[in-house]
This record gives structure tokens, sequence and C-alpha cells, in this order.
């Protein structure tokens, strides 16, 4: 393999679909537990929700033809049956025409009523009569049994990502137990002689661990249970040895630092010699985040990823995070927001670029606004709202250009 023998990101995607097909067991777990979990399998609707007629509104359940045509200077007297109280079924039914019956929001339609009057379009004169001033058409008012959820049909696909209005969509059907894929185990190991922990005062020259915990944070986002295997010297033999206890032990690992052709990076030699086929690329035309490395052991992808978190955070972003969504089948829907851009910007030509940007927004239009740091930074990302991605080809944007901003 050519070190620095650069490819484009959908050159590197294209990669990483031929060479890895991982598939994931399923389990069953608790409701409860399913927050941020992948559906493992489709979920059919074993009923039609809500399984009655109910009224939107609170009001009187009527035949609609026994209404029509009235209003406040001819309104039409109905016979009051009685009511229906919340949660139980109506004990009586409007047989004969003229007949009507109290029925509260929510509350199930009695038979031989179609429509349902407001309240507010009705008066109570005597015990028995109701005045109503206002018709109804077939149907109005009054929510059918299938019309939320039908029997039969596919209420959530597999690979959606679980959150809490789905999970109130499978409490609805009455299921406890939710078939979810198994999470992907992400081993997550950093190196550098300059790295400390965040509970160590750096000296000069040192900086805390960034990486591993955006890393550790991302892969949780991502519905993947992390695996930290701790901050590694720049020693081969060191790294080689945490990289082959991650390989056995999960089934992704990123390797943070060491990507590059220093004399003391040794991320790519040592994933060359963990097996093969070794290294499959090493070099991306993408800024930030050109020296990264994707390696296969066996059946097994391991990463690596630049050192410099803007750059570690990109190309998770970019290849990691579409390689855990290829395998857990989830849909990343992104919907951005255009944007103006404020200044002209030129770009390096022939790479992709992800422009970290916040938003103005003034009477109603959107200014997208860069914000410029070096790839060693952090708070690139953090000062950010989104980011703009810059086609490989162009050579920059112009001032008051239309662009598109993605949410971090």
């Amino acid at each position: 393999m050519d070190f620095y023998k650069m490819i484009s990101v959908e050159e590197a995607k294209s990669i990483i679909d031929t060479n890895f097909s991982i598939s994931l067991e399923k389990e069953l777990i608790d409701i409860k537990e399913c927050n941020n979990r992948i559906l493992y399998e489709d979920i059919i609707s074993p009923l039609n929700i809500p399984g009655f007629k109910k009224s939107t509104v609170d009001g009187y359940a009527v035949k609609h033809e026994d209404v029509q045509g009235v209003s406040e200077s001819a309104p039409s007297a109905l016979r009051l049956k009685g009511e229906v109280i919340m949660g139980k079924m109506p004990t009586e039914a409007l047989k004969l025409s003229g007949e009507c019956m109290y029925v509260p929001t929510g509350g199930m339609i009695p038979e031989g009523a179609d429509s349902v009057v407001m309240i507010e379009y009705t008066e109570k004169v005597e015990n028995n009569t109701i005045l109503i001033s206002n018709s109804v058409s077939f149907g109005e008012n009054v929510f059918n049994e299938n019309e939320d959820v039908e029997l039969g049909e596919t209420v959530l696909k597999a690979g959606t990502l679980l959150k809490p209005y789905s999970i109130g969509m499978l409490a609805s059907l009455g299921i406890t137990k939710v078939p979810v894929a198994c999470k992907l185990k992400v081993a997550i190991i950093s190196t550098g002689d300059e790295i400390v922990s965040p509970e160590e005062k750096p000296e000069l020259g040192q900086i805390r661990d960034i990486n591993s915990y955006l890393l550790y944070s991302s892969v949780i986002e991502d519905a993947g249970e992390p695996v930290f295997y701790g901050v590694i010297r720049d020693d081969y033999e060191k790294l080689l040895h945490s990289a082959k206890k991650a390989i056995n032990e999960c089934d992704i690992v990123l390797i943070s630092g060491g990507s590059s052709v220093g004399k003391k990076d040794q991320t790519a030699k040592v994933i060359d010699s963990l097996g093969e086929p070794g290294i499959l690329l090493h070099g991306i035309s993408i800024k930030p985040g050109k020296p990264t490395i994707v390696g296969k052991i066996e059946n097994k992808p391991i990463f690596g990823l630049p050192g410099h978190p803007l750059s570690c955070a990109v190309i998770y972003k970019t290849l990691v995070r579409y390689l855990m969504q290829k395998i857990t089948s989830t849909e990343e829907k992104d919907y951005p927001i255009q944007c103006k851009f404020s200044i002209n910007y030129r770009k390096t030509h022939g790479r992709e670029e992800y422009l970290p940007v916040t938003i103005n927004a003034v009477e109603g239009e959107y200014t997208a606004v860069p914000v410029f740091t070096k790839s060693a930074a952090i708070s690139g990302f953090t000062k950010a709202w989104g980011y703009v991605k810059v086609n490989k080809n162009a050579e920059g944007i112009l001032k008051d250009q239309k662009v598109y901003v993605y949410k971090l």
C-alpha cells in the first residue's frame, strides 16, 4: 500500500462497502431500556389503533342526517339518551332518528351515531332535549378505529434508531420486549507520547486526551458500545499489543493518532502487522483529515484516525459513522438549512472540505459564518452550529452564495 496515495471520500466509502459485511445478532430487551437502540426487525401492528371510534371533541354523538340544514334560528331538537363515560363502552345505542348522546373528547362513539356536534353549538333545554344549531357531515369530529394505526401496518422499520416517540408507539401496541440489534463494540485507543489523561495536569509540550472522549461519546450517540483501551505511547510493541487485544474483543477498532508518516507514527505499521489484508487505504482527499487509514484484519475494520481533534471528528462522522450505519441498516435523515455564505472563501483544490460554521438569522434570512480554526483545535466544532461540505472540485464559496448547512 502506497502511503498518501490519496483517494476521494466516495472512493473510501466504496472500499468500505466492498470489504466489510458484518452481521449483528438480535436480542430482546425491556421497553424501558430500548432508548437509542437500533430496531432489529420490522414491527407489524397486530391491531387497529385506537381500536374503536372515538370523539375528537366534547359534544353530542348524532346521526348526521338528523342535523342537516340546522342553524341558530332553526335548530334541531334531539332526545338525549344518556352520556358516554370515559374509558367505558356506551350503555345505550342510537336506534331511532332524532336521538343523541353526550360524549367527552376521547370517549367511544355509541352504536348508531356517525358524527359529533361540538358542545358550543348545542343547548340543553330540558332534561332530555338538546337543541343543535350547527350541522355536521358524516364522520365529522370522529376518529375511526384504524385511523392512527391499521392492523398489519408496518409501523417501525428495521434499522430505526429508537427514540421516545417510537417507544411510545411500541407501548401502544403492547410490545414490552423489543427486538434490537446487539450493540457494535467499538474499541478506542489513543496514542501519543504527548497525551495525558484529563485528570492529569499537562506539562509544557503535553495535552490532555480529547479524542478518546470525543469518540467514546460519539459511539454512544450512534448506539454502539465503546470500549476504552487507554492512551498508548508511541511505542510499536505496546500499540501492537493493545490493537491485538482490541481486534479480538471488539467489532471495530479506532486508533486515534500516529496515522501520519512521521518518525514516531506507528499506527500504519501496527495495522499492517496485525494480519491480512492489512491497510486498505492511507490518505483521503479531505480537509481536515488527510492522514486517515482504513484497514481490515480478517473481516474486522480498523481505522487509523488523525490525532488532531477536528480531523478526528470529521473522519468519524464521514467514515466510521457511515460504516456503523451500514452494518446496522440505520438510515440517517439529514435535513440541511439553506443559508447565504457570509464571505468569499477559497479552498484547497481537489480536497473535499468540511467547514464549521455558525448561523446568523436576521428577519428570517439565514447567513452561514465560517469558524476558522486549525485541525489541531477542537474549538472549531464546539463554537459551530453545523458545517458546510465543499465539493472537492470547487474552488471555494462566493459571498452570498447559497450553501447547505448540516447540523453537527
